[in-house]
């Protein structure tokens, strides 16, 4: 007799930040939806033995720290796991075993929340799941809640659209959002009829893909957009008004932008997470 697959976990990056807490937080309720563990994940380098033993205490104390999860009231089931190694190494190896990984936007030895840190940079470009980076809220208390997951389709058509779709459709119903499906331009031209033109006809394919998801989630409010502006550019002047951005992992270029220096200038002042995903992932 075959013996049932374990269930894929979500992991949570530990490293005793207030980002990393956000992030576990964040993951309650993907790991409630999926009936699956959430894995609470601290990676420590080796080094000289008392050095060592201080690290893993620490780590054992972020850990139990987050009994504040327990607090939720979640029917969710917590592992706790420490390795040995160093954290980037660590989580792209349970990435290979997870259903999604989730890191806070900057870790504990990061002082500048605008941007986006090292390990979680490095996860969305080569882990093996989809990846949450989950950012720290703004000092600003918001004026209107926030109901919105916007999600960048590619205006070329392409299977990983309709992935991007799907878990874009997942997560809307999953934190009672909208959804805001977008297509934009890779960069802005002086040929306007001719952009204009493909505007539409990526439009198009895009309402007819969305066609299906409607039907599949008919209590969802689903927008279709196609815009004549750079992701950065729609970013820059609606990231206070989003929740979590979902990009797909296919074009390297463009994720190292969102991830990188560019893409934590222009999130400087918004608390959206995002959400990186390959059809390779699932």
């Amino acid at each position: 007799m075959n013996e049932l697959a374990a269930p894929r976990p979500i992991v949570v990056g530990i490293d005793g930040s207030k980002a990393a807490t956000r992030a576990a937080l964040w993951a309650v309720d993907e790991a409630v939806s999926r009936d699956v563990p959430l894995r609470l994940l601290s990676a420590i380098e080796s080094g000289d033995p008392l050095e060592a033993e201080r690290k893993l205490v620490t780590a054992e104390t972020a850990v139990r720290a987050f009994t504040a999860i327990e607090a939720t009231g979640q029917p969710v089931k917590i592992e706790q796991e420490i390795v040995q190694g160093p954290p980037i190494e660590s989580l792209i190896r349970a990435s290979a075993s997870a259903a999604m990984v989730c890191v806070g936007s900057v870790g504990l030895l990061h002082f500048q929340p605008s941007r986006v840190g090292s390990t979680a940079a490095a996860l969305a470009l080569s882990a093996r799941c989809p990846v949450a980076i989950v950012r720290e809220p703004r000092k600003q208390p918001r004026r209107l809640p926030v109901h919105r997951i916007v999600v960048e389709v590619d205006k070329a058509p392409a299977p990983d659209n309709d992935v991007l779709l799907g878990v874009a459709m997942e997560e809307a119903r999953l934190r009672d959002a909208t959804v805001e499906a977008i297509v934009c331009r890779r960069s802005v031209s002086d040929d306007t009829a001719a952009e204009g033109e493909g505007d539409r006809r990526a439009l198009a394919d895009l309402d007819r893909r969305l066609a299906r998801w409607r039907r599949r989630y008919p209590d969802l409010h689903v927008e279709s957009v196609a815009l004549g502006t750079t992701f950065m550019e729609f970013l820059a002047y609606n990231c206070r008004t989003v929740q979590l951005v979902i990009v797909g992992a296919g074009n390297r270029e463009h994720l190292r932008e969102l991830v990188g220096p560019v893409g934590g200038a222009v999130l400087r002042d918004a608390d959206c997470s995002l959400l990186i995903v390959n059809r390779q992932h699932l």
